[in-house]
């Protein structure tokens, strides 16, 4: 039976974290009521919910997508990211199989390379990369791709890296001794058991991309076809007060929503890869 105590702990760990979740979704809600209002509403009265003076319908997705060229941008944003990803998943995984199964003075060293990149903000190498970016001809979808997986393989590789050293050896030998290759080995019997840290690699890598906004702004640019959707909304913005904040609430609202629903599909298997990759890192 429930204590007391118990049920009054219980109620005060609910109450703290249905405010969180409030914290969490209100500028969500935000974005989605005023999407909906006139724009010269918004500025006036932003908390208010839409009304029959307010209301705008879809004027302002319409709006959205006509100033922005929101659709193309948002192929872009997939290409870019799906393939960022894929990357990531790949290679970072085969990395970490290799520095934690080779033993040797240079993986090690390897490892703590990619720890070491983790705690080094972007901002420090933005120039260098830009001019990197300039010299390698990677002012492009594939070249971002590229660039995101150096950027991104420090965290890939630590939770890959904690994940196989859960995993027996005995598994592996067992593989070998039938006659597979290293490579047999990993994608036939390691890569399958690193499914549910693969996939959060994939869930925390992807919402990265598709939120980034910086290195597109750099490498990419505002005056190619090549624009991903923040930058593409970050023009509603405008200059000199001149803003379609209508607009750029409903363009906001269409671009979270792909990575939403991909979150949604896939959080059941977060928590079980970041705490796998975590306990035996």
């Amino acid at each position: 039976m429930v204590s007391a105590k118990s049920k009054a702990s219980n109620k005060v760990i609910f109450v703290f974290l249905l405010i969180f979740a409030v914290a969490i979704l209100y500028p969500l809600l935000f974005i989605l009521n005023n999407s909906f209002k006139g724009k010269f509403f918004i500025s006036s009265d932003p908390f208010s919910l839409p009304n029959g003076e307010t209301f705008a319908g879809l004027t302002n997705y319409a709006n959205g997508l006509m100033k922005t060229g929101l659709l193309n941008a948002i192929g872009w944003s997939f290409f870019i990211t799906i393939v960022s990803v894929v990357f990531l998943v790949l290679f970072t995984s085969m990395t970490a199989y290799y520095v934690t199964r080779v033993k040797s003075v240079y993986s090690n060293a390897l490892y703590y390379m990619f720890v070491f990149s983790m705690v080094v903000p972007f901002q420090m190498v933005m120039f260098t990369m830009t001019s990197l970016a300039d010299r390698f001809h990677l002012r492009n979808p594939l070249g971002m791709c590229i660039l995101y997986l150096g950027f991104d393989a420090g965290l890939s590789v630590f939770m890959f890296a904690g994940f196989v050293k859960s995993i027996p050896l005995e598994i592996e030998e067992a593989a070998m001794i039938d006659g597979c290759t290293p490579l047999q080995t990993f994608f036939g019997v390691v890569f399958p058991i690193l499914k549910p840290t693969a996939i959060t690699v994939a869930i925390l890598d992807a919402m990265h991309v598709w939120n980034d906004f910086l290195l597109p702004y750099l490498v990419i640019g505002i005056s190619t076809k090549y624009k991903t959707i923040p930058v593409v909304v970050q023009m509603l913005v405008g200059s000199n007060g001149n803003k379609d904040m209508g607009a750029l609430m409903a363009m906001l609202v269409l671009s979270i929503i792909p990575i939403i629903i991909f979150y949604l599909t896939c959080q059941k298997y977060i928590i079980e890869g970041v705490v796998a990759g975590a306990v035996k890192g």
